[in-house]
Order: C-alpha cells, then structure tokens, then sequence
C-alpha cells in the first residue's frame, strides 16, 4: 500500500506542475538588438542617383552632351582613371578637380565609365568629386 502511494504522489506531482520556460535572456537579446538597429539606422548613408526618364517617353529636348568638358573623366576597362587625356591617380584626380572647381564653378563634372570597369573605381572617383567641392556628377553610359 506504501509503494502505490508513493507512485501516485510522484505521478500527481509530475502532472500538477507545469513546466516554465524562462523567457527573461530571448527577451533581453531582441531588446538588445532592437536598440543597436534604432541607433545604427540614423548612420547609415545611402547614394542614390537621379535617373533619366525612361526611353519609352520622347523627350523634346536631349540631354547635351560635351565630350570636350572642362570636367570630363574618363575610366578605361583597365580601371584606369584619365582626367583631361592624362592618366592619373586618386590624389592626383582630387587635386585636379579642386583646380577644377575653382576655374569652373557652375560646372558638373562628367563621369565617362566603361561598363567592364570595377564599380570600385566609380566609388572613388565619386568620393574624390564630393571632396572637391561638387554636389552633382553626370554619368555618361555609352550604348552598346
């Protein structure tokens, strides 16, 4: 009669509680994370780049373009930057559109990239017009 008892106890105890699970740490992690993104968000910076009208719409007036610009920069298949026919390198390309800047200020710098050329170098040469001074760039895409 005494071991009946006992097992029914143990049975009646296993089944009258429930289990908890502690759910404290999962929360204190999603608070965690959900503090660094409402703080990192504000830093993030985004490009973003005015794009033509599609080519379905006609337009009335094409968009001009001077392949003799004062502030014309070409990057070859090469990666190669060249700045008035003259190769030159990432100081050398900033120094020269500061110069740039201040004979032609009104001037927006076009930006001559080949399509086999790294997107790296279209992101330098876009720090080094920002750091000159200009706030537009026009891209030029060749067709083809």
């Amino acid at each position: 009669m005494m071991r009946k008892a006992r097992l029914s106890s143990l049975k009646g105890d296993s089944s009258s509680e429930e289990t908890h699970i502690n759910l404290t740490p999962l929360i204190d992690v999603v608070f965690v994370v959900l503090i660094m993104f409402i703080i990192i968000a504000p830093m993030l910076e985004l490009d973003r780049i005015q794009l033509a009208s599609s080519a379905q719409k006609e337009s009335k007036q094409p968009a001009l373009v001077q392949e003799n610009s004062p502030v014309a920069i070409h990057v070859q298949e090469n990666n190669a930057i060249l700045m008035n026919n003259r190769i030159v390198s990432e100081k050398e390309l900033i120094q020269l559109l500061k110069d740039a800047k201040r004979v032609h200020p009104n001037k927006i710098p076009q930006l001559f990239h080949d399509k086999k050329a790294h997107f790296g170098t279209y992101q330098k040469v876009k720090n080094a017009v920002e750091s000159a001074g200009f706030e537009q760039l026009d891209i030029i895409l060749q067709p083809g």
